[in-house]
């Protein structure tokens, strides 16, 4: 018998809903943003993401059910994160799952956000055969709000080993494209402009941090800000060259941290995870790193590196599995710890 899961997902700017059968097969994918309000702001306005996570979230699911052709009577749960992420935009999905459930007497399920990013390497999209992760994991989840090095014994079993001491790659990503004048989000931008230029033209420091799984990031910021102000009368290289050195100090710290890590802990699987995944030359270092090293690496789909519906469906599978269901009355928390320890 099948396992139907509804996921949720609205942490932030983005209004997601999914079906996941059997914590693998995405049988639709909706996700509405509203990134566009918040470009002229160069970030996300939280008052702005809730009010649009109101707006969107009925079609949303509405949507999901109906690309996914599946009725809410054949569902065996509703998944939805419940944190860490924007209190206000939390609440607007959180109630809606909840809501949802009431209505058609299925089990809540409450998915940690970091903990759904990692269940987009569960998913198969169509032609790919690739099968499930092996455990125990090590896995980095990079994003615009997170840098954490987990180890994952099993499912819901994780144990954080590092985090970042102060910005997420993602975010010093935003920061360099704001600096710039490049425009938001900045990761994507960064990205595309890093492919025409040298990563050797402008170096900018690493802080590997001996000794530690922990990251930081907020050197690396310091130092373009430094640079600019600089070469503000002339001999600043191009852009292209800029984004591609800064780039490459902060890929080439999380893979290097990442493997040095999966050196000496031995995992049967490395794992990325976060929107921070889908920038392509972490993928291209990290694949490198791992064919040198001899460890199996898994990737997740571009598409589901940013938030989603179905990575939470996928996590909320694996819930269901355990009977882990949540109560109606369950609380959204903007900082929700991973492994209860945080």
């Amino acid at each position: 018998m099948r396992i139907f899961i509804l996921g949720i997902e609205s942490s932030c700017d983005e209004t997601a809903a999914s079906v996941v059968a059997d914590g693998r097969e995405m049988l639709s994918n909706i996700v509405s943003s509203s990134e566009q309000f918040h470009q002229e702001f160069g970030g996300i306005v939280p008052e702005i993401a809730s009010r649009k996570q109101l707006e969107y979230l009925l079609p949303v699911i509405t949507a999901a059910l109906d690309e996914a052709e599946t009725a809410p009577a054949e569902l065996a749960a509703v998944a939805v994160t419940n944190g860490p992420g924007l209190i206000g935009s939390l609440v607007v999905g959180l109630v809606g799952a909840k809501t949802f459930a009431d209505i058609y007497s299925l089990p809540l399920i409450g998915v940690n956000h970091l903990e759904g990013h990692l269940y987009a390497n569960w998913i198969r999209l169509p032609d790919d055969s690739r099968p499930h992760p092996a455990l125990p994991a090590l896995v980095l989840i990079a994003s615009g709000g997170h840098a954490h090095m987990v180890w994952m014994e099993d499912h819901g079993n994780y144990r954080i080993l590092g985090r970042t001491r102060d910005d997420a790659p993602g975010e010093a990503l935003d920061k360099a494209a704001r600096l710039l004048e490049l425009g938001y989000p900045g990761g994507p931008i960064i990205d595309k402009l890093a492919r025409e230029g040298n990563p050797r033209a402008v170096e900018f420091p690493r802080a590997l941090l001996p000794g530690t799984f922990d990251f930081s990031f907020s050197g690396v910021k310091t130092s373009l800000a430094n640079y600019l102000r600089k070469t503000a009368g002339g001999g600043r290289a191009a852009v292209e060259d800029i984004a591609a050195g800064y780039q490459e100090a902060i890929m080439s710290v999380l893979v290097e941290k990442l493997f040095l890590a999966a050196l000496e802990l031995g995992p049967a699987q490395v794992v990325l995870a976060g929107g921070v995944a889908a920038n392509s030359r972490l993928r291209e270092l990290a694949e490198a790193r791992a064919q040198k090293d001899g460890i199996p690496l898994s990737l997740p789909p571009r598409v589901l590196c940013t938030d989603n519906g179905a990575m939470i469906a996928a996590a909320g599978y694996f819930h269901a599995l355990r009977e882990d269901f949540a109560p109606l009355d369950l609380d959204a928390s903007a900082s929700l710890p991973l492994d209860g320890n945080e």
